[in-house]
Order: structure tokens, then sequence, then C-alpha cells
């Protein structure tokens, strides 16, 4: 099972991809998308989009785990969060890979053990989860991984939802009581 955990920013966009395969977990790679301030937006957009779906098609994870947009004071500042979480999204549904999200605080929890964990904390955690001889840099490259660590320790890797109770009957046969039958009398 390959995850892509990305933590989105219009200037920093951090990424990694996991493997999780027979109870380990390896890092197949991990790297931040970079724009310049004095890029427009629309052309941050593309770029991050455009990287993005380079890593896509290079490692073919089988899902994808972005972290939810934190709504602090700054509007303007949630917003543009907000583009750079659609376009991250958009280039996972555009390859039909499934798609889940995760708060910073739900992530911090996942690998922290402490929803209000700091970043050095979750890259200490990262670094120790995946055994690695430096901690990935810059921090948004260790939250991009938090999020992919926290989408596998959650146990939602590999589990897609049923369209229709139809399909998840079909799907799981085992989980249906046989009918009971009523007496007359």
């Amino acid at each position: 099972m390959i995850i892509l955990g990305v933590d989105p920013g219009t200037l920093v966009t951090g990424f990694g991809v996991i493997d999780a395969e027979a109870g380990r977990v390896d890092l197949l790679a991990c790297g931040a998308i970079r724009n310049g301030g004095e890029r427009a937006m629309p052309l941050r957009l593309k770029h991050i989009y455009a990287s993005l779906t380079e890593v896509i098609q290079e490692y073919h994870p089988d899902e994808f785990a972005v972290e939810t947009a934190f709504y602090g004071k700054n509007a303007q500042s949630a917003l543009k969060l907000g583009q750079a979480r659609g376009v991250a999204i958009l280039a996972a549904v555009n390859h039909e890979i499934p798609t889940s999200e995760y708060s910073p605080r739900e992530v911090k929890k996942a690998i922290v053990g402490n929803g209000s964990a700091s970043k050095e904390q979750v890259q200490y955690m990262v670094k120790t989860l995946l055994k690695l001889k430096e901690p990935p840099r810059p921090l948004d490259v260790s939250d991009a991984l938090a999020v992919a660590l926290c989408h596998l320790q959650r146990g939602h890797a590999g589990r897609q939802k049923a369209k229709s109770w139809k399909a998840f009957v079909a799907a799981h046969p085992e989980k249906i009581s046989p009918p009971r039958r009523t007496l007359t009398t």
C-alpha cells in the first residue's frame, strides 16, 4: 500500500510517499514544492498541481491523504491554503486515487499522542517512526509524512467506502445476519 501525504501551502507544499507492506513502513520519497512569493497565485497553483502529478505518475500511490485547512484569524491565508488544498486534491482525484483528509490536531495526536504537539515534536517522531538518519526538512515535509503516517495509523488505508448498501452487502456478506423467522399463530 503506497500512501501519498500532502501538507498544502501556496509557498511551500510538502509531500511524502510511504510504502506500508507486511508490517513495515518504508519512505519512498519526500520533498517540498516551492513557489516564490512574487509568482502570481494561478501560476503557484499550476506548479503545485503539476509537481504532485509528477509524484503520482512516478510512485502510483494507492491512497492520498491531505491535511485540512487550519482556520486562524486571517481569512486571506485560509483562502489561499484552501486553494492549495484544492489543486492537491484535484491531482489525486484526476488519477482516481481515494482521498482522505485529516485536521492538524488529528495528525499530531496520531503521531505524537498530543494534539497540541509542536512541529518539531512531529518531525522527531516522523524521523523515529521511519527510522531515518536525519529528520525530514523543511517542517512542511515532515508534516506531509506525518499526514501519510496518520492515514496508515488511523486504519483508513486500503479501506474503500461502498457506493451503496447493495455494494456493501456484496463486498461483506459475513456482516449480514440471516433473516429471522417469524412465527404466526
